[in-house]
């Protein structure tokens, strides 16, 4: 999952950015608003978390701007303003999601989940394709009942590749939402970890559930 955080504290900045990144998110950082926009219009996101007071544009434009742009990312306000019309007005705006600091890390990492997974029409943090588990929340992967062990990157894709089971997805789609701007790796840096995962996860099944579409991309589904 690639998440924004526009924060202009910045040792919270950074502190959060790491966090989120050992978590196995890719993450973009920025401290003013008019650069989240920047950063806002350039990509796609599966979710954005935004600091309400911030110099050049402040939470709700940076929201505002959003919308108008005609983007449903998940949206949530993190923000040291506890008032109810604060609040009332960020919800009412298009926010998703409301956190007022000072926060437990676990806490911010449950409403991301929740905001994250509604788009996909999840209702758990649990997601499964066939004998394949995924628990967001303890962060673990299984196959049929053995647990697999894998790298933060590796999981990541995974985790994607799951939210959009039976979805085709392109390289540069699975690329844009699992590495960030900061990437400069090669460019079958998609392939390479797809053989990872179907080492990890396909090896020694019967039924694959990693599958080539020539010329498409990727797709993670249970075939009959």
């Amino acid at each position: 999952m690639r998440i924004l955080f526009a924060e202009d504290e910045r040792d919270l900045n950074k502190i959060v950015t790491k966090k989120l990144e050992r978590e196995g998110y890719s993450v973009d950082s920025c401290y003013d608003g008019a650069e989240a926009i920047d950063y806002l219009m350039a990509a796609d996101y599966d979710g954005v978390i935004l600091d309400i007071m911030m110099p050049k544009a402040d939470g709700f434009q940076v929201l505002s701007a959003l919308r108008k742009a005609g983007k449903t990312t998940p949206v949530l306000f993190l923000t040291a303003r506890d008032s109810v019309v604060d609040r009332v007005k960020g919800l009412d705006s298009g926010a998703n999601d409301y956190l007022v600091k000072p926060f437990s890390f676990e806490e911010l990492m449950a409403r991301i989940r929740a905001m994250t997974r509604n788009p996909f029409g999840q209702a758990t943090s649990v997601l499964t394709v066939g004998d394949l588990t995924m628990d967001c929340a303890a962060h673990t992967v299984s196959r049929a009942g053995v647990e697999i062990s894998l790298s933060a990157r590796e999981y990541a894709m995974l985790e994607y590749l799951m939210h959009n089971k039976g979805v085709v997805l392109s390289r540069e789609t699975i690329e844009d939402h699992v590495w960030n701007f900061d990437y400069e790796g090669g460019t079958n840096v998609v392939d390479v970890y797809i053989r990872y995962l179907r080492k990890k996860i396909d090896d020694g099944h019967e039924k694959k559930l990693i599958h080539t579409v020539r010329g498409s991309g990727y797709v993670l589904r249970e075939e009959p």
